[in-house]
């Protein structure tokens, strides 16, 4: 392959007798060839937080937004020295308890300033952070207690209920810390539990009043016990070690400086996207690693808009169902405008894209066009993104164009596991061939493809196409207690992802399915639904699609969440009376909708088995709550499937009706 970004380390491999994969050429990010990237001198995060501490002391390290007329006001700061302080105060009181190195302690809420001193306090002492989160599913928060052997929690106050439901079965906990006060009720509560609750304020005290030294990690120690959605079946505990996020952190810094996007103490970052998370938690560690500062959203969806533009961040992260919303919302607000207004913008985005994807920068691409109509839109952002990260799941098409015009700021897509520390690839900024692509290797690993030959997908054929597998220092060391789990997918040292990928010509990876949601139809055809499923989100009057097909049945159908104001427009022109509930139950709107699916399946070029034949429209989106989709937004296909199995069933009875007919 002939690319300036990535170069061959090793060859192909067949297959073995000890090895049944058969592999492609093995590749690593060119600025990495002869060596991964360290951090020198720091060897653990806590050293990562102690660095800053020591040469950024007076720089805004953690920011949160005070009440001013009960309303949020302006970010309020703490600097880096007195965090410094803080962690030591709690990390005595962790050692005063009886903390021990490679004990657990559970960390459950949104993310705050709170949860980061807890956590860097977790590593002044070698004590595991484990995340709790309950989107992962019933009783998931008790099943982690148990499962890692949490020895104590610190929460936010907004969970005390859900945490004293998983309390009484917690075998191993014993102390409790609220982010908040508490009442009396609430230790007498832990009490009978047999456990001691303290507020943050008392756990402070308790450890000013009995000092304790650090008990810094080593690297290979682990720091955090992850425990990932998954989609079926109990989530899994990813083991990760200091040195893997560590590793990242150098990763993404020589990748930056490269991009000539290098962070400074200077940039700012918005803390949403979970803690509990790893994509998050290297992008925390890494800001942290330069000094700059961190400001932590209220913790409200609705009010995050509001958040972003009292802080004005220079990276902007996201998963694609943010986007998506910010995608859907400025275009209602252009077709609400109309006339001259909407005119000028739809000329000026077809003019800007068109010179994006001739090559030139996203700064020299419209600058008049800029001024005139993006420059407001970028506001959306806050006005001072310089980069914006797109991960957790593919980020749709024309979303990705969108983005890169209407804010006026590069938009690159990366692609990680909680395996992998979240930094599998990346796309380079400014560089037109990488659209809807995640990019090379990050510097910190290695990459290949094994051979998928039910698919007929080779490694080594043209284009090279197989499941992406990942070797280097940023993987993880185990699945805890489940080390028949890590033996399936880490095979000699690599990481098999599950994911389907291709190599472009220019160094880049594209993703274009998952191994196990490829399926066959009755009539023999495979198909590669994920892909489907991104083409016909293309179109703007869809929201959120899953496609759906088995073995038994010749044709695909959907249930498609329709974009409301999009569907509403269209009803109001066509007779179609009610609001969204009832025109989405409207045999007139089922028509309209799968007519648009097989328009914008025909103008891909998609198969005759690839259209989308029946589909069940639904007014409500597909959510973490209803266990649809994971926290990150990938589809649950089981549930989603047990959840719409009586439209599916209704579908294919109908089409069986039309077929004989």
């Amino acid at each position: 392959m002939d690319s300036k970004y990535i170069v061959e380390v090793a060859p192909a491999q067949p297959a073995t007798g000890n090895n049944p994969y058969s592999y492609g050429p093995t590749y690593r990010y060119s600025g990495s060839k002869d060596g991964f990237p360290t951090i020198p001198g720091v060897t653990n995060l806590y050293e990562n937080f102690t660095r800053s501490v020591e040469k950024y002391p007076l720089n805004k390290a953690f920011g949160w937004r005070g009440k001013v007329d009960g309303k949020a006001g302006p970010f309020k700061w703490m600097s880096y020295a007195d965090a410094g302080k803080e962690v030591d105060k709690i990390g005595s009181a962790l050692n005063h308890i009886g903390l021990k190195p490679g004990m657990k302690g559970g960390i459950y809420g949104i993310n705050s300033v709170e949860w980061m001193l807890a956590m860097q306090a977790y590593n002044s002492q070698s004590v595991f952070c484990v995340p709790l989160y309950d989107t992962l599913g019933e009783n998931a928060v008790e099943y982690i207690l148990n499962h890692a052997e949490v020895a104590i929690v610190f929460f936010q106050a907004e969970k005390a209920a859900k945490l004293f439901e998983a309390l009484p079965n917690a075998k191993t906990v014993k102390t409790v810390v609220s982010f908040g006060d508490l009442s009396l009720e609430f230790k007498e509560k832990a009490a009978s539990f047999g456990m001691t609750a303290y507020s943050q304020a008392e756990f402070r005290e308790l450890g000013a009043a009995n000092p304790a030294k650090p008990v810094p990690p080593q690297g290979s120690n682990l720091c955090t016990i992850m425990y990932t959605s998954g989609t079926t079946g109990d989530p899994k505990g990813v083991e990760i070690t200091h040195s893997a996020i560590l590793s990242s952190i150098a990763a993404g810094a020589l990748y930056l400086k490269d991009a000539n996007y290098e962070l400074t103490e200077h940039d700012k970052f918005l803390s949403y996207l979970p803690l509990a998370h790893i994509m998050d938690r290297v992008l925390e560690e890494m800001f942290i690693y330069l000094g700059a500062s961190i400001g932590y959203w209220q913790g409200d969806v609705k009010l995050l808009v509001d958040d972003i533009g009292e802080l004005k961040p220079t990276l902007f992260a996201g998963a694609p169902r943010i986007f998506d919303r910010i995608y859907s919302g400025i275009k209602a607000k252009v077709n609400e405008s109309g006339g001259l207004k909407k005119w000028l913008f739809n000329f000026g985005f077809d003019r800007k894209l068109k010179s994006l994807q001739a090559g030139k920068r996203f700064d020299q691409a419209a600058p008049i066009m800029d001024a005139l109509v993006f420059g407001k839109v970028k506001q959306r952002l806050g006005g001072n993104v310089r980069l914006i990260l797109s991960g957790a799941a593919p980020l749709a098409p024309h979303v990705e164009d969108f983005l890169k015009v209407t804010m006026c700021a590069p938009v690159v897509q990366g692609y990680g596991l909680t395996e992998n520390c979240a930094g599998g690839c990346i796309a380079i900024p400014n560089v037109a061939s990488m659209a809807s692509t995640v990019g090379p290797p990050q510097p910190q690993q290695e990459v290949r493809l094994a051979a998928v030959p039910e698919m007929n997908y080779d490694p080594n054929g043209t284009p090279a196409r197989g499941e992406v597998c990942f070797r280097g220092p940023a993987l993880f060391s185990g699945y805890y207690k489940q080390p028949e789990l890590y033996s399936e997918v880490v095979v000699d040292g690599w990481f098999h992802t599950g994911d389907i990928g291709e190599w472009q010509p220019n160094g880049a990876l594209k993703l274009i399915d998952r191994k196990k949601n490829i399926f066959k139809l009755s009539q023999g055809e495979y198909v590669a639904v994920e892909n489907l499923e991104n083409v016909y989100g293309q179109n703007t009057l869809i929201n959120q699609i899953w496609v759906y097909g088995n073995s038994f049945e010749p044709y695909l159908i959907a249930v498609v969440v329709p974009n409301e104001v999009n569907l509403i427009t269209w009803a109001k022109a066509n007779g179609v009376d009610g609001d969204f509930a009832t025109i989405v139950k409207d045999p007139k709107a089922t028509k309209y909708v799968l007519g648009e699916l097989t328009k914008t399946g025909k103008a891909a070029k998609l198969k005759g088995f690839e259209i989308v034949k029946g589909v069940h429209l639904e007014g409500e989106e597909f959510s973490v709550d209803k266990d649809l989709i994971t926290p990150s937004f990938k589809k649950k296909r089981p549930q989603l499937l047990k959840h719409y199995k009586t439209y599916i069933d209704a579908l294919y009875e109908e089409l069986k009706k039309t077929q004989t007919s």
